[in-house]
């Protein structure tokens, strides 16, 4: 018989001082959306209509620490105090429908100044009004992708990490209560840990412990600005998917560490490293990530990847395999997921809906 403090999918958690309703999170999904970096209407909707869904947490796209630090030129920024009003106004109606109004910084390294993904997605030209990239050293990522970055020297990597500084303070300002780190995907972060795009040879680069030295440095110098009261969290490329490359044992690592200095979470995701990858993609794919992640450091972790199905996510939480799921396509596809996946495990009273739909929901 399941009783009132069984883990499923709808009991609430708390992570310091914040209580989610339920264990749905709306993972980061750009939207390549913004003019200057700034969100706009766009934003407001597409996340807003999540936190009307029922979804415990809605986390913003990854937004960057720096206008070199984009993905293309129409990512979401918060390397600038315009930045924080639009971002407020939408954290405001998240609350407002009982949903943890959250944030992904990040910097995407040699995989910044692209086109958007239906304009092709390939590097932008300087000419066309693309910029110079840097990454660990000068190799660039491949495929559509082929600019070569200028290999970062200490004192880049010193104003990027103030760079993540400056935005906690910033989100924090704009009234988030979860911030990400954005440690994933081969983006800046992730190309410092893996040895498929960090050919250093100075402190930064070689063994295992030089290559997470960026992460290590950066997620100490944001936490010390974060409040202690809200979750710190960061996304990690679990396995490059490349035999002899970034794995899930150094995962486990990193994470280990990661909790020694703060971190409340793991979003554990996977790839990105490099475009030629052997990805065994399928249903939940990810999840053992998250499992072992959970079980070997000791630290909660969110779920991501592939998941779609109310009972899928509810097993998930069930069997102790991650403390969160994290869904995106699904909630592009149905922004009221939690309510559908609510009536269907019997527990519909957990997703009231609001009163302006109280006729149909």
């Amino acid at each position: 018989m399941e009783t009132k403090n069984d883990p499923h999918l709808f009991q609430p958690i708390a992570i310091k001082s914040v209580t989610l309703r339920n264990r749905i999170g709306v993972s980061p999904m750009c939207q390549y959306s913004s003019e200057d970096g700034l969100a706009n209407d766009w934003h407001l909707v597409h996340l807003g209509s999540r936190a009307v869904g029922g979804a415990a947490l809605v986390i913003a796209e990854a937004t960057a620490v720096s206008p070199e630090g984009r993905i293309t030129p129409g990512d979401a920024g918060i390397w600038a105090d315009e930045h924080i009003e639009p971002i407020a106004r939408i954290n405001r109606f998240i609350k407002q429908h009982g949903a943890v109004p959250g944030i992904q910084i990040a910097h995407a390294g040699r995989k910044a100044s692209a086109t958007r993904p239906w304009e092709g997605g390939a590097h932008l030209a300087d000419n066309q009004g693309g910029w110079p990239t840097v990454a660990p050293s000068a190799i660039p990522f491949g495929g559509n992708l082929n600019k070569v970055p200028r290999e970062m020297t200490e004192t880049d990597i010193a104003k990027v990490q103030n760079d993540f500084v400056a935005a906690a303070k910033r989100a924090l300002a704009a009234g988030n209560e979860w911030l990400e780190l954005h440690f994933a995907h081969g983006y800046l972060t992730h190309e410092f840990l893996s040895p498929l795009s960090n050919q250093r040879t100075d402190r930064y680069g070689g063994g295992f412990e030089n290559r997470i030295r960026f992460a290590m440095e950066t997620t100490r110098a944001a936490r010390a600005v974060w409040p202690e009261k809200f979750p710190f969290t960061v996304r990690l490329s679990c396995s490059d998917w490349v035999p002899g490359a970034w794995d899930i044992e150094q995962s486990v690592e990193l994470s280990r560490r990661l909790k020694a200095e703060g971190v409340d979470l793991i979003d554990c995701s996977s790839g990105g490293a490099v475009p030629d990858a052997k990805i065994a993609a399928g249903p939940g794919y990810q999840v053992p990530f998250a499992e072992k992640i959970r079980r070997e450091a000791n630290i909660a972790t969110a779920a991501v990847g592939a998941i779609t199905e109310p009972k899928q996510a509810d097993e998930i939480i069930r069997s102790g395999k991650a403390d969160l799921v994290y869904m995106a396509r699904e909630f592009l596809r149905d922004p009221y997921w939690p309510a559908h996946a609510a009536r269907e495990l019997g527990h519909a009273e957990k997703v009231p809906g609001p009163i302006q739909y109280a006729r149909a929901w």
